[in-house]
């Protein structure tokens, strides 16, 4: 296992999270999740930074420095959503849709 690799995947509604690499660890150890995530109030459709918010108060247990930075993931992190890069895709203002799958990959490593 390279602990440099984290790697979350979630599918919308009924989502599976895995979690791997090391990074786990900010999620209680745990490497898959099965999750359900509601829309926001008012919103009839769910953004990245919807997910985002989601993930960091519900599945992130310690460290959310580690994965996020303010709204956002941290510098290093790729982002896929159904194995498109999220730059191309309006990266915040991506909306989601029922059975996505977006991908977290950490491409940082130490030393």
């Amino acid at each position: 296992n390279n602990p440099s690799l984290f790697y979350l995947f979630l599918l919308l509604l009924i989502f599976i999270v895995r979690c791997s690499g090391g990074l786990e660890l900010l999620c209680e150890s745990v490497k898959i999740h099965n999750v359900n995530v509601d829309l926001p109030k008012g919103a009839d459709k769910l953004s990245m930074r919807d997910l985002l918010a989601w993930v960091r108060t519900n599945l992130i247990k310690e460290r959310p420095e580690m994965f996020m930075k303010g709204e956002s993931v941290r510098p290093g992190v790729l982002v896929l959503v159904n194995d498109c890069d999220w730059e191309l895709s309006g990266q915040l203002d991506t909306t989601l849709e029922e059975k996505d799958l977006v991908v977290f990959i950490s491409t940082l490593h130490g030393g």
